[in-house]
């Protein structure tokens, strides 16, 4: 076909570069924005990556124990003493004692924390949920190691001169200390389930002449117990999951890590321990995690799930008392608790199930509210000691020698520079590492798939790994990058495991935060001709910095004050100089506080006031964080 007429070529042929430079523009973009989806995917993938690779570390380095001594004798065994002749591995004494001393944290945190949620979501007033749920926070936002050391130090002693035993490092102490360390959990979880019950639920059974407490106790706490079943589950999880220095399964492995020879039976074995409590701390939190999907299900007003197998094994979860449970609870009590303080206890339950019927219901909702209260009170007073405790005796060690000089005598005199320091190489390390990943891998869940087998699978490998406990992170970063890639202990290895430990929190954060952004900006955005990378990091991630931001304040909090994770990798107790590289060792307060507490004598006055630094120090980065936050949020109301 020939030129129009009046047309000529040199016009057409003008109009095609045209039409040519826009079609390969187009193609440019459409390039760039596969290559953009593509990182993300990566950074999407690295949970996957990071627990198939813990879990190929872990069973790699324990295959010899399991094929000397089999799974079964391992776990059944009742001796473990892996330098008697001959050795002998059996864990199962462990076991026992791991599960005792959580279902005691739980004898002790349970009661607690319901009364505490039901407090602040069914009874406060506004002025007291301003203080409480800020307490709260705090009381999660504490360092694991100052827990362990105010435990050692504190609690120890007044059991041992309460009830006279030789040493205070009993189930008992761990109990009380793991129960205060779930309480946060349990607390937050079960308090957003019960703010979940509907509004004309509690409404209704008021309108026809219950009682508040009568609404509470057969409304709203049934309408809520998935969630509470699953706050219970969780906290069992991380109970289970902290190193306590009384013979569980974690803490073997924090005592006995440190000295074993690399490859022999007893390294083996002790990464064998390491697979049977992650297997535990797994199903455990998946279990949780199936609940509270069900739950949410519930609650968007979804179908009941149609799996009836897996609806059948929620209900049977969430009867508060089985047979077999009330025993194991019966025993672990008795085991646990003294018998003194025991029977007084079950003396006072079994009286109020007796009399509970015999009192109308105006004073039976005295008695609960009363009961409601001093649960409070309780968790406040615990949080008070604590800090008052280690401000106390922490000010007198704080001076400008104590904050600048190195260490001197064992950490008995000198000061703490080097470990302020190297906590925040380990801390700005892990945020830089785990911050990409976790936004990369949020961005591509939320933006860029829908939901279906690959985001599902994904969100099952975030939850493995926000389960997996942080001495088992250790244990990853010793195989892993201190001997098979011949890292050996270095600053660069232990901000690897510590990003990989936070990741999870990272990506949840940011996930939510995403998920608050309204669909309409991003449709306006497109369908004005911006592409997707353009709608999103101009459009869809200024107003979630706030979300982004509570990530890294909870990652912060957690990488700073962690000892597990870092202890196999990148530590050492005493150094003078200050590391000049990423593979130099470095000193980090969660351990030099963990190495004072147990290893050195006469060291009182430098423990607490190391304390009282990493206290500090964690509290400020969360402060200068939420004024960021806050900062932020302003902006973009203004």
């Amino acid at each position: 076909m020939g030129f129009p007429a009046g047309i000529p070529g040199k016009y057409i042929s003008a109009e095609t570069q045209s039409a040519a430079r826009q079609q390969s523009a187009a193609i440019s973009r459409e390039r760039k924005e596969t290559a953009i989806r593509t990182v993300w995917f990566l950074t999407a993938s690295s949970a996957i990556i990071a627990i198939f690779f813990i879990l190929l570390f872990l069973l790699r380095d324990s295959i010899p124990v399991f094929e000397r001594v089999g799974l079964g004798p391992f776990l059944s065994g009742t001796t473990w003493y892996p330098t008697g002749e001959p050795p002998q591995y059996g864990i199962f004494v462990l076991i026992v004692g791991t599960i005792l001393v959580t279902i005691g944290a739980m004898v002790f945190a349970v009661p607690l924390s319901i009364g505490c949620a039901i407090y602040i979501s069914e009874l406060a007033p506004l002025w007291a949920k301003n203080i409480l749920k800020p307490a709260i926070e705090l009381l999660a936002g504490i360092p694991s190691v100052v827990y362990g050391f105010f435990g050692l130090v504190v609690l120890t002693d007044v059991i041992r001169t309460t009830f006279g035993t030789p040493t205070g490092e009993t189930w008992l102490a761990g109990s009380i200390l793991l129960g205060i360390m779930a309480l946060p959990t349990i607390i937050s979880i079960s308090e957003d389930a019960i703010s979940m019950v509907p509004r004309e639920y509690k409404e209704g059974s008021l309108a026809i002449g219950a009682t508040r407490w009568q609404t509470i106790s057969r409304v709203v706490v049934p309408g809520a117990l998935s969630g509470i079943t699953a706050a219970i589950i969780l906290g069992f999880g991380r109970a289970i999951g902290e190193t306590m220095p009384v013979r569980t399964l974690t803490g073997t492995l924090g005592i006995e890590m440190g000295e074993v020879a690399v490859g022999s039976d007893h390294y083996a074995a002790l990464f064998g321990i390491a697979v049977i409590l992650l297997a535990i701390t797994l199903i455990v939190n998946s279990i949780a995690v199936m609940i509270l999907t069900n739950l949410r299900k519930r609650h968007m007003g979804g179908a009941h799930t149609k799996n009836l197998a897996l609806q059948t094994l929620l209900e049977w979860i969430k009867r508060p008392l089985t047979i077999g449970g009330f025993l194991l609870f019966l025993i672990a009590f008795f085991l646990v608790v003294p018998l003194h303080l025991a029977l007084p206890v079950l003396a006072c339950v079994a009286a109020g199930y007796i009399f509970k019927d015999r009192l109308n219901p105006k004073q039976a909702e005295k008695v609960a509210f009363s009961l409601i209260v001093t649960s409070v009170v309780i968790v406040v007073l615990i949080l008070v000691i604590i800090l008052q405790d280690i401000v106390v005796h922490g000010l007198p060690a704080l001076s400008w020698e104590f904050l600048t000089q190195s260490p001197k005598d064992l950490g008995r005199s000198g000061g703490i520079f080097p470990a302020i320091v190297g906590t925040f190489y380990l801390v700005i390390g892990a945020i830089l590492i785990a911050l990409p990943l976790g936004v990369g891998a949020a961005i591509y869940l939320i933006e860029y798939t829908k939901e279906g087998r690959v985001t599902r699978f994904i969100r099952t490998a975030v939850d493995l790994l926000n389960g997996t406990p942080s001495i088992v992170f250790g244990l990853f970063g010793l195989a892993f990058l201190v001997y098979f890639l011949n890292f050996g202990v270095c600053l660069i290895a232990g901000q690897i495991t510590l990003a990989l430990m936070v990741l999870p929190t990272m990506i949840r954060a940011t996930e939510e935060s995403l998920k608050n952004i309204p669909q309409s900006l991003r449709e306006g955005s497109l369908a004005l001709g911006a592409t997707r990378w353009q709608t999103i990091h101009r459009v869809v991630l200024p107003p979630a910095i706030p979300g982004m931001l509570t990530g890294t304040i909870l990652s912060i909090g957690r990488a700073a004050g962690e000892t597990a994770p870092i202890m196999f990798t990148a530590v050492v107790f005493s150094q003078r100089y200050l590391p000049s590289s990423l593979t130099d060792p470095v000193m980090a307060l969660p351990y030099h506080l963990y190495i004072l507490a147990t290893n050195v004598p006469g060291s009182s006055t430098n423990k607490y006031g190391t304390a009282l630094v990493l206290l500090l120090l964690v509290i400020g980065i969360y402060a200068v964080a939420i004024v960021m936050r806050s900062h932020f949020q302003k902006k973009l109301r203004g």
